[in-house]
């Protein structure tokens, strides 16, 4: 469609039937759920294992053909886990996989379809094993492109970017843009720049909301509930 189509009541209540889901059914999965989360279809979200925690303000967008899905698969006893700071971003198709320990810190940016591992998951030589592990470690306000991978025992250090489609096997330093496979560094940021992170995004809440009510309301007022259900019905050229 071109457009949406809802009146904003049936826009306020599917937000607030997410919130409820992701409340009622994925908050009891996690062993913490900050506050001020925004879950897009959380349905698609899929957890297994534990522990995973999430900070506050989180946003998961997900979407049926491609689903967020977080794993823990301990290497042994009282081994792996899933910590995401607070203001982080994941979307559709992000893996997160943990055999030891996956540690994502504040304003962390994930992707369409990134995948973060700590483990290759099966040995060289004995493959019904689950083969080497080392922790991963993403600093604050580090950005993952599209379809990038980061493997076992890699750090990406404060305000990096991974390019699309790299694969990143080795520590990656502070305030740079790294691409290619293997990941390698391919220009320097400046560190004296002032970085807006999504905590700037969310320093007022309240007025944020307001804004977003705002603008929704202006986008939608000419939405009615009979030309909603007759674009649902029977859509015309140009909907």
């Amino acid at each position: 469609m071109r457009r949406d189509h809802r009146p904003y009541v049936v826009k306020k209540a599917w937000i607030k039937f997410q919130k409820f889901y992701t409340r009622h059914f994925l908050g009891p999965q996690f062993d913490s759920l900050g506050s001020g989360f925004s879950f897009m279809s959380p349905w698609h979200v899929e957890l297994f294992g534990g522990p995973i925690e999430i900070g506050k303000y989180a946003t998961f967008i997900a979407t049926s053909d491609k689903k967020v899905r977080l794993s823990v698969w301990p290497e042994k006893a009282s081994c792996g886990s899933i910590k995401i700071g607070d203001y982080c971003l994941v979307c559709p198709g992000v893996r997160i996989s943990s055999a030891v320990g996956i540690q994502i810190d504040d304003n962390c940016m994930l992707a369409n379809g990134a995948y973060i591992t700590d483990s290759d998951w099966h040995g060289i030589y004995d493959r019904i094993t689950l083969g080497s592990a080392l922790n991963v470690r993403l600093h604050k306000n580090v950005w993952i492109g599209d379809s990038a991978i980061v493997c076992k025992g890699v750090t990406i250090g404060q305000n990096s970017v991974i390019g699309a489609g790299a694969i990143v096997v080795e520590d990656i330093p502070a305030n740079c843009i790294a691409a290619g496979n293997p990941a390698r560094v391919v220009r320097q940021l400046d560190p004296n720049e002032t970085f807006r992170t999504r905590e700037h995004f969310y320093s007022n809440p309240t007025k944020l909301a307001k804004g977003f009510i705002q603008w929704e309301q202006a986008v939608l007022k000419e939405n009615t509930l009979f030309s909603w259900l007759r674009h649902i019905i029977f859509p015309s050229q140009g909907d």
